[in-house]
């Protein structure tokens, strides 16, 4: 059969982009199609605006504190209008640079705006047409999930696809959900000089991370003045003279606008995967560990496929798909997968946390290596020495899992990544690795080094107990 084209890329987003540029560099007859704007939640309601935001809110708070360097600053104003609209800048500048369709057109890949769907074998309905491909990568991304509360003004709420495109932050925000996007916000919103409140379901924010750095950023937020309340459930909520009050047994808290960040769903109604037999879960596609669905032509990579809702991940799915679409079996999904939260300091994560390494080896096969950024002279330097390193190993010390708490910790898990990866052991491989000095990656030597200095200690208190027990 002579189809249309090789490869029709449904959703233009984190997945979407790098999967045309990978099949137009191969060579691949493709076509993209996107329903809404080519960039996706990355570029217009998630990865990019945020991090503005938080760019903007992370001056605020090194001018408040610029005294402590020894700079003298008459006063702080900021205007929140004026961030909105740098962040919006960003988000159009990238819009038509390097998420513009016509540099996609350029490479040969055919655009097409409009919905998609699927109405048989190798066929899909899009912008008007039908077309036929030999294959299919859905890459819709997730939405922000609903969460229904009585009461509830529909006016007030707030999610990740909206809160950009306000024109300033509001005066005030309660907050309900403690992960990333709502701790993120949080910090960003109070340190913007929002009255802030968090309120959190679980016993900690950010519930997927080591308990003990969840515990010292939470205490960083407080210090800042966000208002952090764990174990609510809200229960009801009114809306009078402008404010929205929030109700979770006998306690209440007041906002202007509530956030509501309890986390994604996978965007997949109205693809019409049911009329071509596509299987489905509560999470998204189910794919194998080659990102295909049980339609042997139709692959799904990125939120939609559930596995998980990073940008990176998405990339790299996209790329895992293409190679098993074209060179088939040559490519399983990816693993180990590191993530980071956008704080101040950060929070990165790669790997096993020591509960789940404890469940998994048992708990005399897990060694756990803790390094306090206090002793770090990079963070003395730089007068931010709240943090933690802390990682896993296995009885021979091979790492299951890395947790940071740092400045760039984003950029310090990617050492870990690739241990893990290539099976490395904390000691030797990471005490014989040079670390540039003053540099926050000087901490993970540090505790490859007390690692070592610890397994020294142990034979020698014991054959001290020994003689101590002979000669006593």
């Amino acid at each position: 059969m002579k189809y249309d084209y090789d490869l029709a890329i449904i959703g233009g987003g984190s997945a979407g982009i790098p999967a045309s540029e990978f099949a137009a560099r191969m060579g691949i007859n493709v076509v993209l199609i996107e329903a809404a704007r080519i960039g996706g939640d990355c570029l217009w309601t998630g990865c990019v605006p945020s991090k503005a935001i938080l760019a903007s809110a992370r001056v605020a708070s090194t001018v408040r504190r610029a005294a402590d360097f020894g700079v003298s600053v008459e006063g702080l104003s900021i205007d929140t209008a004026a961030v909105w609209a740098r962040m919006k800048a960003i988000r159009e500048s990238i819009a038509t640079t390097d998420d513009a369709p016509e540099r996609f057109v350029g490479m040969g890949v055919d655009v097409l705006q409009g919905r998609a769907r699927f109405v048989g074998s190798n066929r899909i309905e899009a912008a008007g047409r039908t077309i036929t491909t030999r294959y299919a990568l859905v890459c819709t991304g997730s939405h922000p999930a609903a969460v229904e509360i009585p009461g509830l003004d529909e006016s007030v709420c707030l999610t990740s696809e909206d809160i950009f495109d306000l024109d300033r932050a509001p005066a005030s925000l309660a907050i309900i959900g403690g992960g990333p996007i709502g701790v993120e916000m949080a910090q960003a919103m109070n340190r913007l000089g929002v009255e802030t409140t968090l309120l959190e379901f679980a016993p900690h924010i950010l519930s997927r991370e080591e308990p003990a750095l969840t515990e010292l950023l939470a205490g960083r937020l407080s210090d800042e003045g966000v208002s952090i309340h764990l174990g609510v459930a809200v229960e009801r909520a009114e809306t009078a003279g402008g404010l929205t009050t929030l109700y979770a047994g006998d306690a209440s808290w007041r906002a202007e606008r509530v956030l509501i960040a309890t986390g994604r769903r996978p965007a997949i109604d109205d693809l019409g995967l049911d009329a071509v037999g596509v299987k489905t879960k509560r999470r998204g596609i189910v794919v194998d560990d080659r990102l295909r669905t049980n339609v042997p032509w139709i692959y799904a990579a990125g939120d939609c496929a559930g596995r998980y809702l990073f940008t990176h991940t998405a990339a790299a799915e996209a790329a895992v798909a293409l190679r098993n679409m074209f060179y088939p079996g040559s490519s399983a999904a990816y693993a180990p997968v590191p993530w980071t939260t956008f704080t101040d300091p950060e929070l990165a994560r790669v790997g096993l946390t020591e509960a789940q390494a404890r469940k998994r080896l048992g708990a005399r096969k897990v060694r756990v290596n803790e390094w306090n950024l206090s002793h770090s002279d990079r963070a003395r330097a730089d007068g931010d020495d709240l943090g933690r390193i802390i990682v896993v190993t296995d009885s021979k010390d091979r790492i299951l899992g890395a947790h940071v708490l740092a400045p760039h910790a984003g950029d310090l898990i990617s050492q870990f990544t690739l241990a893990i990866q290539k099976k490395m052991r904390l000691t030797p491989d990471f005490t014989s690795l040079i670390q540039v000095y003053p540099t926050y990656s000087t901490s993970v030597q540090q505790l490859a080094a007390e690692a070592i200095y610890g397994k020294l200690r142990q034979p020698f208190y014991r054959l001290a107990r020994r003689v101590g027990s002979l000669l006593g």
